[in-house]
């Protein structure tokens, strides 16, 4: 039986390996088993075993296509995965339990689901950092192939990425290095919780997104934006020696004089309130 103190550990471990050990699907069960504790977690893991399995079946060689078209035919012919574009804010999209009984989520839970599939076969997949639409990028000995799980596996080259980008950021926007920066495992669990708090943080609760934020500092305890978010949330709570406990644990992590500069400056502002 799935516990939220099972979740935790399973966190909690992550929190101390390095970001290439971690287990992107078994971490985003876990973020998913917090909201949904007692809920057996076997028949997800069978079900990820059988993506793994059916693209396997495919027998796809080194050609990066051949590697999409492969984890296309798996996840989204024949399983019918999808990207919800009706209920996009729904919080359900960011659980992957939910995700795989629903057969529908956000760009970065489905691409979870991707890449564990197709690092099951030994390829080189990996996460890309877009601003507000999570991509995946399938690497060949040949090149690169940017792909969008979330529209059902669709390929992307620049102008089509520079297109995607203005419809996310603005009619301005240009294509910057940045835009298509990999992604490690570590942040891809924590961009996956990360919309778990904005849209807790959205309906104004905000008890809800500390708990996001309780979740995220497990898995990646040595964030100090972490614990300047959750010093900042604890304050407007009026919890004001929780918020002074976690600001000083950002001020430990703060890197380089202008960091830790302001990290002190906020910490006194906590603490003068509490005398």
């Amino acid at each position: 039986m799935n516990t939220r103190e099972d979740a935790e550990a399973v966190l909690r471990a992550i929190g101390a390996q390095a970001g290439d050990d971690i287990d992107l699907a078994e971490g985003a069960l876990a973020l998913a088993a917090l909201d949904r504790p007692r809920v057996p977690l076997e028949r997800y893991r069978a079900h990820l075993s059988e993506l793994r399995a059916e693209v396997a079946a495919e027998r796809a060689n080194a050609d990066g296509g051949a590697q999409v078209a492969a984890l296309n035919r798996a996840l989204f012919d024949r399983h019918g995965y999808e990207g919800d574009t009706q209920t996009y804010d729904d919080l359900q999209n960011a659980n992957l339990m939910r995700v795989i009984d629903r057969k529908k989520g956000l760009p970065v839970a489905l691409s979870i689901l991707y890449i564990d599939a197709g690092r099951a076969q030994g390829w080189h997949i990996e996460g890309v950092n877009f601003p507000g639409h999570f991509l995946v990028r399938v690497l060949d000995g040949r090149g690169a192939i940017i792909v969008d799980p979330f529209r059902g596996g669709r390929t992307h080259g620049a102008g089509e990425l520079r297109e995607l980008l203005r419809a996310v950021v603005g009619a301005d926007a240009e294509l910057r290095p940045e835009h298509h920066a990999a992604l490690g495992n570590r942040d891809i669990l924590l961009r996956l919780q990360n919309n778990v708090k904005l849209r807790l943080l959205q309906s104004g609760s905000v008890e809800g997104a500390l708990r996001a934020l309780d979740a995220m500092r497990l898995f990646a305890p040595d964030r100090g934006e972490l614990w300047r978010e959750t010093g900042l949330l604890q304050a407007r709570l009026g919890n004001l020696r929780a918020a002074a406990d976690n600001l000083e644990r950002h001020l430990l992590l703060a890197r380089g004089d202008g960091e830790r500069h302001q990290a002190a400056t906020l910490l006194q502002s906590v603490r003068s309130r509490l005398n």
